[in-house]
């Protein structure tokens, strides 16, 4: 954790402004609700801006022009940002390398980067490169071939497959599987022949993979995660894939074999995206949709099969009304049949 700073040298390190007091000491960050006078904290949404006169915050970063009811504020343009920032100055402690540790298993044949961490229990196969300052946790295991770039982290029981590849400043969580065989099974009568999965994965630099998340390698060429995208846990990306740069993909969302997402694209919890299909750029799919068909860039879709998402509230705000619509059809059916009866019964006598 970084030493205690003023106001003003925390607005310097994040390009902000001052409002009120810059001499206040602050030693951490803290909620609105329940900061405490050195801590500083965030308001991003201004639906909860009357909370800045309540708090007990020593400052508050904040938009500029934002009513700051005499509290000291840092005014920046992303307050949220502003805030990740500083939980990682004041939090996150400076990388030491532990190198090579005991108990590590570690091929001779294997490159280890200057200043690399690998702890005991850690497997690192033949011919496997380890960047500079990547750090291989306990119960990792990097199959033969593997090349991992600098600045990366690899948590306890994550596997990486033989021959993929991952770029720098990665992070990998706990029992992610990079590079497991793809889904795929040629029918031989009643049976399924095995499709022996030769190809490989490849992540980009920046690239974060969640929790137990699984990355399939490709049956013949590259399943790729381009620069800067974002796992959460637990998702599942088929063989062939070809995912953009700066994607945020949500937990429990799958996506099938050979699709191909663009850049920016969000796909929130639970989504499931069909395979051979495109997804383009800055596109939003909404929590639980089903993607069976390619998208159109620059729009936000939600529901199974998913369409427009304005058209999708129209639809969803009817759902809840069908057992009484249900009703009222029944009773205009009913009375349409008693006047057809009736107009009958007219024209037989007329």
């Amino acid at each position: 954790m970084t030493q205690t700073q003023t106001v003003a040298e925390l607005a310097d390190y994040l390009g902000g402004i001052v409002r009120g007091n810059g001499a206040v000491l602050i030693s951490g960050l803290g909620a609105l609700e329940t900061a405490g006078p050195e801590a500083i904290t965030f308001l991003a949404n201004p639906k909860y801006a009357s909370k800045v006169a309540e708090t007990s915050a020593g400052a508050v970063l904040m938009a500029p022009g934002g009513e700051r009811y005499g509290r000291t504020a840092i005014e920046v343009a992303n307050p949220y940002l502003a805030f990740a920032k500083l939980l990682t100055l004041f939090y996150t402690a400076p990388y030491q390398p532990a190198g090579v540790l005991p108990e590590a298993i570690v091929s001779d044949t294997a490159t280890i980067g200057e200043g690399a961490s690998v702890y005991p229990g850690a497997c690192i196969g033949r011919n496997v490169v380890v960047g500079c300052r990547t750090t291989v946790h306990s119960g990792a295991v990097l199959y033969d071939n593997v090349v991992i770039g600098d600045d990366c982290t690899i948590h306890a029981n994550a596997v990486v497959r033989e021959r993929c590849r991952i770029g720098s400043r990665c992070i990998i969580q706990p029992g992610a599987v990079i590079g497991s065989d793809g889904f795929g099974y040629a029918p031989d009568g009643n049976r399924y022949y095995r499709i022996p999965q030769i190809g490989i994965v490849v992540l980009e630099d920046d690239v974060e993979i969640g929790a137990n998340s699984c990355i399939d390698r490709a049956a013949i060429e590259i399943t790729k995660i381009a620069r800067g995208t974002k796992l959460d846990n637990l998702v599942q990306i088929a063989h062939n894939c070809q995912i953009g740069e700066d994607c945020m993909i949500v937990s429990q969302v799958g996506i099938s074999g050979s699709a191909k997402i663009g850049n920016h694209v969000t796909l929130a919890g639970q989504v499931g995206v069909a395979g051979h299909l495109s997804i383009g750029d800055n596109v939003l799919v909404g929590a639980q949709s089903g993607v069976p068909s390619s998208l159109p860039a620059n729009g936000a879709y939600s529901g199974s099969p998913v369409m427009p998402h304005r058209e999708w509230l129209k639809s969803a705000m009817v759902v809840p009304r069908l057992p009484e619509l249900k009703k009222t059809v029944k009773a205009l059916e009913k009375r349409i049949a008693e006047l057809e009866t009736k107009f009958n019964q007219n024209s037989q006598e007329s």
